[in-house]
C-alpha cells in the first residue's frame, strides 16, 4: 500500500473509530439534527458492502500464515487492502446505525445488541488492521481475530434482522418452533388466532426493537396503550377503530397497513379483526366461550383444529408410506394427524387443476383418510361418490364448492362423519334432510347457505347431540362484504368469454368496469349472467349490498389469443433466476401470477428478443404481451415493445412500437398486459418480439442508477 494512501487510511480510520466513541459516549443525550438523519437512514444500504468485505478479509487473515501463503507478497498485501477497506466502511456504517438509533420507533433488546456487535465488528476489525503487521502477531492472535469478528457479523445481522424484519428472521427457520395448529377446545381468541395475524403480517414494523408510529403490537398492553395516533381500536366498537381504518385502505394509500410491498391481510383475517374488536377485544377469552353461531367462533375455527380426542384409538393400521409421498404433490397434501397416528388429512387446493380424480387417487389410503378439506373447491355432485368412498371419514369441508345439495345422500354412508362444513353452498330444506341418516354427525356449518335457523329444528330433534353453525348475527351494523370472485376456470380465450362473477354472500350487487377505472355502486357496469367478453380485458369489481360495507376492488385479467406460434426460440436469453421452462415458456399458456419466483416468468435486465414462426401465414392485428409490475422489487413495465414481422426472419419489417410512461414512485403493484397494435393487419409467418427494460432505475428508487427488470410470461396474439 503506497504511504500516502496508508497514511490517509490510517487517519481516518482514528478519526472514524474515535467518532464512533464519541456516539456511545453521548448515549441518549444526543440530538441528531433534520439535515444529518438521512446519513442514518443510508445505514440498511450501505451495511452489505463491509459485511461482504470483512467476511473475505476475515477469511484470508485466518489462512495467511499457512506456509503457501507466508511469503506470498500479493496475497498479504491483498489482504491488507481488504482490512482496511472493510475496517473503513464498517466504521462508517456503525456511525450512520448510531445515528439511525436515535430516531423514533427504535428501541428494545434487539437494538441494543445489533448496536454492540455492530460496534465490535468496527473495533475488532480496526483492531486487527492496526496490529497484523506486528512482529508479536500470530496465527493463533490472527484467527481469534478474525473468528470475533465474523462472530460479531453474525450476531449483528441476526439482531439487525429482528429490527427490521420481527423476532428471529435470521434463526427461526432452523429454530424448532412448534407450528402445529391449536384444537378448538384449547384455543384463546387473541393468543391463538388473533395474536398470529400480528406476528405474520404487522410485527415486522411494531415489534420491541422497531416501533413505527410509536405502536408496538407484540404484548396486550403495548396493543391497549396505541400508537403517536392515539388507540389502536375503540373496543366494541371497529367502525371508529383505527386499526379497522387502516387496514381498510385502498393499497396505493400511504396509510394502507400493510406497507404496499409487505404481505397483506387475507379477507378471513380482515373479518377476524373486525369481529375481534367488535366482540371488546378480549385477551382471555377461549374460542369455545363463544355462542356455536358466533361470526368470530364460525371464522376462528377454519383456523385452528377441530376438537378431536387425542385417545381415540383407530381400527385401521397405517397406510403405506410410499402412497402417502406418491400422492403429495403440487395440488394435494396428505399428512398424519399426529405422530405415531395412522390417520390422515387430507387437503386438496389451486381449484383451476381441480377433477375427481383427485379424489379418485386417494383409494390406496382410503381407509386412513379421517380429514379432507375441499375448501372453494369446485365440487360437483357426481364427485361426492369418490368422497363417500372414504369409509372412515370424520371431518369434511365443502365450502363455496358447487356442491348444489342434491348429491349429499352419497355421503349417508359415512357412519363416522362428525364435522360437516357447508358454507356458502346453496341449499333447501329438502336437501338438509339428506343428512339425518349420519346420525355420527356432531357439527354442521351452513352460514350462506340460504337456510334459515327454524329449518334445523327436525334435523336436531332426531339427533340431540348436533351443533349447527348458522354464521354471522345482523345487528344492524354494517360489515364488510367479502370480494367478488372469478368463477371461470380459465383466463385465457380465442373468440368470446361468458364472463362469470360471484360472491358467496346472497343479494350482492356486482359492479364493474373495463376501462380501468374504480368501480362504484352507482355509475359503473352491472354485472349480469349475460356479460360477454370479445377482447383482451382488464376487469376491476366490487361488491356491494345494502347494509354492508362494498368490497375492496379486485381485478381480474382475461386475455384473447386466436393465434399461437408453431414453434419460438431465444434470440438473447433471459437471466439465468428467470428462464422459466425455456422459450415456450411465452405461449404456453401457463400464466405466471403473482409470484414472481415461482419459475414461470422470462425476466431480464437487458434487451430480451425472441423469434416465433407460424407454419401458415397468419393475418396479425395486434400483439399482447403479459407484463409485472412490482416497484419495491425493481421490477417495472418494458420502456419499449418492439413487433417485427414477415414471411420469414429475413425478410422482416417494424410493425409495431409500444412506448411505456416515465415509472412513478405511486405506480402500483400489478398484472400489466402491454397491447401492440398494429396501423393495418399484415400476413405474417415470422414474427421477432424485442421488449426492452428501462436502462436507469429512476433517483426516487433505492436501486437508482440500476437497471430495471422486465418481467413476462405470456403474449396473445389476434
Amino acid at each position: 500500500m503506497k504511504s500516502s494512501h496508508k497514511g490517509f487510511a490510517d487517519g481516518a480510520l482514528f478519526a472514524l473509530n474515535v467518532f464512533i466513541l464519541v456516539l456511545l459516549l453521548a448515549g441518549d443525550s444526543l440530538v441528531v439534527p433534520q439535515w444529518l438523519q438521512p446519513a442514518g437512514r443510508l445505514h440498511p444500504l450501505v451495511l452489505h458492502f463491509p459485511i461482504v468485505i470483512l467476511m473475505l478479509a476475515m477469511l484470508m487473515e485466518y489462512f495467511r500464515f499457512r506456509p503457501e501463503f507466508i511469503d506470498e507478497k500479493l496475497y498479504q498485501s491483498f489482504t491488507n487492502y481488504l482490512l482496511v477497506l472493510g475496517a473503513l466502511f464498517a466504521s462508517i456504517t456503525v456511525i450512520m446505525g448510531l445515528l439511525l438509533s436515535h430516531e423514533a420507533g427504535y428501541e428494545g433488546s434487539n437494538l441494543q445488541w445489533h448496536k454492540w456487535f455492530g460496534v465490535g465488528v468496527a473495533f475488532v476489525g480496526y483492531g486487527v488492521y492496526l496490529i497484523r503487521n506486528r512482529e508479536r502477531y500470530t496465527a493463533t492472535i490472527a484467527k481469534t481475530g478474525a473468528l470475533v469478528t465474523v462472530f460479531c457479523l453474525i450476531m449483528a445481522g441476526h439482531f439487525g434482522g429482528n429490527i427490521t424484519h420481527g423476532e428471529d428472521f435470521v434463526f427461526g427457520p432452523v429454530m424448532d418452533k412448534d407450528k402445529k395448529q391449536v384444537p378448538i377446545n384449547e384455543a384463546l381468541v387473541y393468543q391463538d388466532v388473533i395474536a398470529p395475524i400480528f406476528e405474520a403480517k404487522c410485527q415486522s414494523c411494531h415489534n420491541a426493537a422497531k416501533t413505527k408510529g410509536g405502536l408496538k403490537l407484540t404484548d396486550e398492553e403495548s396493543i391497549l396503550k396505541g400508537g403517536k395516533k392515539g388507540k389502536l381500536f375503540v373496543a366494541g366498537n371497529p367502525q371508529i377503530s383505527l386499526l379497522l381504518q387502516r387496514i381498510h385502505l385502498p393499497e396505493a394509500e400511504k396509510k394502507h397497513m400493510p406497507p404496499i410491498g409487505k404481505p397483506q391481510l387475507t379477507d378471513e383475517e380482515k373479518l377476524l379483526l373486525y369481529f375481534w374488536v367488535k366482540n371488546n377485544a378480549d385477551f382471555k377469552k377461549k374460542v369455545i366461550d363463544l355462542p356455536a353461531t358466533d361470526s368470530l367462533r364460525v371464522i376462528a375455527s377454519s383456523f385452528l383444529k377441530p376438537a378431536e380426542s387425542t385417545e381415540e384409538a383407530y381400527a385401521f393400521s397405517a397406510a403405506s408410506e410410499n402412497d402417502i409421498k406418491k400422492l403429495n404433490n403440487n395440488y394435494r397434501v396428505v399428512y398424519p394427524l399426529a405422530a405415531e397416528s395412522p390417520a390422515l388429512a387430507v387437503n386438496i387446493y389451486n381449484k383451476s387443476t381441480f377433477n375427481v380424480k383427485a379424489l379418485e387417487e386417494l383409494s390406496p389410503i382410503s381407509k386412513q383418510v379421517v380429514s379432507l378439506d375441499l375448501n372453494k373447491m369446485p365440487v360437483k355432485d357426481a364427485d361426492l361418490k369418490a368422497v363417500a368412498k372414504l369409509e372412515n371419514l370424520r371431518r369434511l369441508v365443502l365450502n363455496f364448492s358447487d356442491v348444489t345439495g342434491k348429491g349429499l345422500k352419497e355421503l349417508s354412508g359415512l357412519k363416522n362423519l362428525h364435522s360437516l362444513s357447508l358454507a356458502g353452498v346453496k341449499l333447501t330444506l329438502a336437501d338438509i334432510k339428506q343428512l339425518s341418516a349420519i346420525k355420527s354427525l356432531t357439527e354442521l356449518a351452513v352460514w350462506d347457505t340460504g337456510l334459515k335457523p327454524d329449518d334445523f329444528k327436525s334435523l336436531q330433534a332426531g339427533n340431540k347431540q348436533l351443533k349447527v353453525l348458522t354464521g354471522f348475527k345482523d345487528d344492524g351494523k354494517p360489515v364488510k362484504l367479502t370480494n367478488p370472485e372469478l368463477k371461470n376456470t380459465a383466463v385465457i380465450f380465442s373468440e368470446s368469454y361468458p364472463l362469470q362473477l360471484a360472491n358467496p354472500i346472497k343479494g350482492v350487487e356486482i359492479r364493474y368496469t373495463t376501462d380501468n377505472s374504480a368501480p362504484d355502486s352507482v355509475r359503473s357496469q352491472l354485472y349480469k349472467r349475460v356479460t360477454v367478453i370479445t377482447q383482451s380485458t382488464v376487469i376491476k369489481a366490487r361488491a356491494f349490498k345494502t347494509g354492508w360495507l362494498g368490497s375492496d376492488e379486485v381485478q381480474f385479467n382475461v386475455y384473447k389469443c386466436r393465434y399461437t406460434p408453431d414453434s419460438v426460440m431465444f434470440i438473447t436469453r433471459p437471466d439465468d433466476k428467470y428462464k422459466g421452462d425455456g422459450a415456450k415458456t411465452i405461449i404456453d399458456k401457463d400464466l405466471g401470477g403473482t409470484g414472481f419466483g415461482n419459475g414461470k416468468w422470462l425476466a431480464s435486465q437487458k434487451d430480451l428478443e425472441m423469434m416465433m414462426w407460424f407454419n401458415k401465414p397468419i393475418e396479425m392485428h395486434s400483439l399482447e404481451l403479459n407484463t409485472m409490475r412490482n416497484i419495491g422489487s425493481q421490477i417495472f413495465l418494458a420502456a419499449s415493445i418492439e413487433v417485427w414481422g414477415g414471411a420469414d426472419k429475413d425478410h422482416l419489417k417494424l410493425l409495431s412500437i409500444l412506448k411505456t410512461a416515465t415509472p412513478l414512485k405511486a405506480d402500483a403493484f400489478g398484472l400489466v398486459p402491454l397491447s401492440c397494435k398494429l396501423k393495418t393487419p399484415q400476413k405474417v409467418a415470422c414474427i421477432k418480439l424485442i421488449a426492452k427494460p428501462i436502462k436507469v432505475v429512476p433517483d426516487w428508487h433505492s436501486a437508482k442508477g440500476k437497471p430495471g427488470w422486465v418481467f413476462m410470461d405470456e403474449l396473445f396474439i389476434n
